[in-house]
């Protein structure tokens, strides 16, 4: 098996950015959700509610961040202006991140008719995982989101239209060499970086928005495929959450093998 798409999404619920070569880190892929959209009081603001994030489309440039939308002049975030600590809060989770300008509040709150602000997690975060004391960025709640596409395979096998690996949003995709093979595993390596799972990711209605439109499915799929066959323990699962016991660099087509699995033959 090998690695053979990775994405870092700066901004959460944002487009992703694909690599070819990236860093991963204890908190995840560099730049992966570093940035928030949320409301004044620091609550997170997702496409589960304003799917059209999906069609701000981020750009990395040194010293931040440029958005852009089909429907807006871009506008820059600027890291070094984000420095007033503020409240935020993903899920259940609250600590301080930082906010700064405000033309990328305007922008972003004409773009959805709201009022926002657009926080930055700093250089290093202040939100923490339950598992471990490693930091963790403005993600759910793992560092690392991974799927296979043998298993996006077997899903589109059961869809009259298939979806691709971008509605899942996920950091890393390997090949696979049969589907759902990832449900058994507990440990794995990708290159020089190992992987300890730490939990099947559960999905919900984001799956049915077009990443490229962000319109949602009149049929509400893949999500009614999945509730029918992949209704597990934990949820209605597709892909496995990870986080990284050492830091490294990863590549496109780097060798993903097995190092402990749940079950022993």
């Amino acid at each position: 098996m090998q690695l053979t798409e990775m994405f870092a999404h700066p901004m959460k619920s944002a487009r992703g950015v694909a690599f070819s070569r990236a860093y991963a880190a204890s908190q995840g892929l560099l730049h992966d959700r570093e940035w928030l959209l949320a409301t004044p009081d620091g609550q997170q603001i997702t496409a589960r509610s304003h799917p059209q994030l999906l069609r701000v489309q981020p750009a990395l440039i040194p010293g931040g961040v440029l958005f852009q939308h089909p429907e807006r002049a871009p506008i820059f975030a600027m890291s070094t202006v984000y420095t007033r600590a503020h409240p935020a809060v993903v899920w259940k989770d609250g600590f301080d991140a930082r906010h700064g300008d405000p033309r990328v509040d305007d922008w972003f709150s004409q773009l959805l008719g709201l009022s926002c602000r657009l926080l930055w997690l700093g250089p290093s975060s202040n939100r923490r995982q339950k598992s471990c004391d490693a930091p963790l960025s403005f993600a759910d709640g793992a560092p690392y989101l991974l799927i296979s596409q043998a298993s996006l395979e077997a899903l589109n096998l059961e869809l009259a239209a298939p979806v691709t690996a971008r509605h899942f949003r996920p950091n890393l995709v390997i090949d696979g060499e049969y589907a759902w093979e990832e449900d058994e595993w507990q440990v794995i390596r990708i290159g020089e970086v190992v992987f300890d799972v730490v939990r099947l990711c559960t999905r919900c209605s984001l799956t049915t928005v077009d990443p490229d439109t962000g319109l949602r499915s009149a049929d509400q799929e893949p999500l009614q495929t999945l509730v029918r066959t992949r209704t597990l323990e934990a949820g209605v699962c597709f892909g496995i959450n990870l986080a990284a016991r050492n830091e490294g660099v990863l590549n496109r087509r780097d060798p993903v093998e097995v190092l402990e699995s749940r079950y022993q033959f």
